[in-house]
């Protein structure tokens, strides 16, 4: 059949060349979305081996944690675990000794948490000032050294110097200073009023140098240019710390509050090499009064231990929630 008359054959070029570009933008757009979506699918693929990791060692813990604080499992017992609904948490928050242990930690908080923060904050300062850029690297290398002594390093040396008889520290209050003699020399450990105070000072020494090293990169981010035209226009050095230096560095200080007071809380170690399972010592909180439950009394009350920790964890997370709102930046 041959082609109309009024259809020209330039009119059928013109229609093939649109009918061509049209197909072409087609296979492009589809195209397109394919290489999205595969670029969509292999993003996922990377990730898989990282979510995989975090749902196995994080996620589920927690659910299972969860799930056993709700029975009455015992490790020891032959017995199946029974499901006792709130009966756990019923009897953990009308023990006293919960709120006595949780008392103590955030005691032991109260004393450690400015620590983190005022000390290094103010190192950071002095080390931003120093000209010498040699020095300076120095100053911050052996601030450094305490945050990498191994953690077993760090509780022998000090327990060695808070020893009673022949640590340097009660050498010096009473046979350099004269201030004690050996009969009424403080007691640093051992369950004494001056225990939870002792082991902040370490805590606070041992992660000095880590604190001021986040300082000291919050105030390497902040211009000099304003500072500079607030002391020209006679700005004192608190002035300019307090309304420049210090809302600068105010993200800074709401991570560390928040991790430290995670930290703070939950520390266990420490304890039970410094106070063990006594009862009436103040570093007999709700994490060693958990680790007594779960591994040392009876036939180990896992789910009853379980509570417990669900009881600080939630009370933590609480705390959290107001520390983020008092410290996340203004305006």
């Amino acid at each position: 059949m041959g082609i109309p008359q009024y259809f020209s054959w330039n009119e059928l070029r013109m229609t093939q060349t649109i009918a061509s570009r049209e197909a072409n933008l087609d296979a492009k757009v589809e195209g397109g979305q394919f290489a999205q979506w595969r670029q969509g699918v292999g993003g996922w693929l990377f990730l898989l081996p990282a979510l995989a990791f975090f749902i196995g060692y994080q996620v589920w813990p927690i659910f299972r944690v969860l799930w056993v604080s709700f029975t009455d499992f015992q490790f020891l017992s032959d017995k199946p675990a029974q499901w006792i609904w709130f009966n756990n948490y019923a009897q953990a928050l009308s023990d006293p000794l919960l709120w006595t242990s949780l008392g103590r930690a955030a005691l032991f908080t109260i004393m450690f948490l400015p620590g983190t923060i005022i000390l290094p904050l103010l190192l950071a300062i002095l080390v931003d000032k120093v000209s010498n850029q040699r020095l300076a690297t120095l100053y911050r290398v052996i601030l450094l050294i305490p945050a990498v002594i191994p953690s077993t390093l760090i509780f022998v040396l000090w327990k060695w110097m808070y020893n009673y008889q022949s640590g340097p520290i009660n050498h010096l209050l009473v046979d350099v200073l004269g201030i004690f003699t050996l009969q009424n020399a403080p007691q640093w450990l051992g369950g004494t009023p001056l225990t939870l105070p002792s082991i902040a000072v370490m805590e606070v020494w041992w992660g000095l140098g880590y604190h001021t090293i986040f300082f000291i990169a919050g105030l390497a981010a902040i211009s000099k240019d304003l500072p500079d035209a607030a002391r020209i226009d006679g700005a004192s050095e608190w002035q300019v710390f307090w309304h420049i230096t210090r809302p600068q560095l105010a993200p800074i200080m709401m991570i560390l509050v928040v991790l430290r007071f995670g930290t703070a809380m939950a520390v266990i170690d420490e304890y039970l090499i410094f106070g063990g399972f006594n009862r009436a010592s103040p570093t007999y909180t709700w994490t060693v009064m958990m680790y007594d439950q779960a591994f040392k009394l009876g036939l180990w009350r896992q789910g009853y231990a379980a509570s417990i920790g669900m009881i600080g964890a939630v009370a933590m997370m609480c705390v959290m929630v107001v520390l983020l709102r008092i410290f996340r930046p203004k305006g």
